[in-house]
């Protein structure tokens, strides 16, 4: 088992905090074993095992506690019967109880109790229970596993890297052998988040355009695009669908965290752009769901990879537009900015020249870093960063 331990070190610095830790994130991304891991942490650090209280709402043996009222019954039975002087409160899975947030702002508000709840889709902070809950939790917003997590202490080799892009980040692929029973696990895990997250949730959809759309995307990942786009060109192939049902199917794709959106930034002028986006598979293991069979750039899959390893180190990301030329990511921190292009080789000068111009038209002082697969010609051109893409994966 890989321990998440960014993630670990994320959750202890909120512990005893007076605030909800919502973790969030795909279906078997690990959240579940997160809670078991920092579970064992607290334990190993002097919390007893009566201070622990944990439900996992996918569990058959609790399936009563889906009832919110014979759930808050349980909880208090539990908190009372522990005299430590911190509870600690697991739940895992908890939209799939309804009106969990009466449950969660009730809990919040009594002492000495520190709530941890997981989902795995928007439901868990839904405009509503956000508004409730406003300023008082934090999300951890989790991923599959990082480059650096998948290759757990091995040493990095162009077939490992390779293999990593082939079928993704997600946990369990590493019990699993074959690259059919790879392929197998991820459609049938895709098969669960259509059937359980959307299509439950949503009856009105239709599974033909909604696929439809997902196979466009998934072909046209890093490049900029619009619900309207996506409309004409799938008309134009006779598969009729409007702008309103495409840009409603992309809401429900993202609220099961299957893609991410990044809008665009105008750089010079200092402003987001309102107009299209690139998006992003949450794993490019996604990427076999796809009926269409030309989504295996090269270098438009290292740019998906770059994307998650930014969101996975707490940045505001976003396109970059300077005039007509275009910055990858235009990456925000705190009050840091840091500007990234990502191409698979700088050796063709056309390339090189292309990329490094996109950077100098930055006239500001902030970093700037080109990563690339290339194991040579790296080091500073300009005052730019030229840096190997595995290496950084694993800074």
């Amino acid at each position: 088992m890989i321990k998440r331990v960014e993630y670990i070190k994320k959750l202890n610095s909120f512990k005893e905090k007076e605030l909800i830790k919502v973790i969030t994130g795909l279906r078997r991304s690990g959240k579940s074993i997160l809670m078991e891991q920092f579970i064992d942490y607290l334990k190993e650090n002097g919390v007893k095992d009566n201070q622990i209280i944990k439900i996992n709402f996918e569990e058959k043996e609790n399936e009563e506690f889906l009832d919110k009222d014979k759930l808050y019954k349980h909880l208090i039975e539990m908190i009372k019967k522990n005299k430590e002087v911190y509870s600690y409160l697991f739940l895992d899975e908890i939209q799939k109880v309804r009106d969990f947030q009466i449950i969660i702002d009730s809990l919040y508000v009594k002492k000495n109790i520190d709530i941890y709840i997981t989902g795995s889709n928007a439901d868990l902070l839904s405009s509503e229970l956000a508004t409730l809950l406003t300023g008082r939790y934090v999300e951890i917003k989790m991923l599959p596993l990082s480059y650096k997590e998948y290759i757990d202490n091995k040493n990095d080799s162009v077939e490992l890297f390779n293999n990593y892009l082939n079928n993704g980040g997600l946990p369990y692929l590493l019990n699993l052998e074959t690259d059919t029973m790879k392929y197998e696990y991820i459609i049938g895990l895709y098969n669960t988040i259509l059937n359980n997250d959307i299509i439950r949730r949503h009856n009105d959809i239709d599974i033909s355009t909604f696929e439809n759309i997902l196979n466009f995307i998934i072909d046209n990942v890093s490049n900029i695009i619009s619900p309207n786009s996506i409309a004409k060109t799938l008309n134009s192939y006779g598969k009729k669908v409007s702008y309103n049902t495409v840009e409603k199917y992309i809401r429900y794709m993202k609220e099961c965290y299957l893609i991410y959106e990044c809008g665009r930034y105008n750089i010079l002028g200092k402003q987001s752009l309102k107009t299209l986006s690139k998006y992003y598979l949450v794993d490019l293991g996604f990427k076999k769901v796809s009926s269409i069979k030309n989504n295996t750039n090269l270098g438009y899959n290292i740019e998906n990879i770059v994307y998650l390893e930014l969101l996975r180190r707490g940045n505001i990301i976003n396109v970059g537009k300077v005039n007509d030329l275009e910055v990858d990511f235009v990456v925000k921190k705190e009050n840091e900015i840091e500007y990234y292009q990502v191409s698979t080789s700088l050796y063709d000068e056309k390339t090189k020249v292309r990329e490094i111009n996109s950077l100098k038209a930055i006239k500001d002082n902030y970093k700037k870093t080109i990563l690339t697969l290339d194991d040579y010609g790296i080091g500073n051109i300009d005052g730019i960063n030229i840096v190997n893409l595995r290496k950084w994966l694993l800074a």
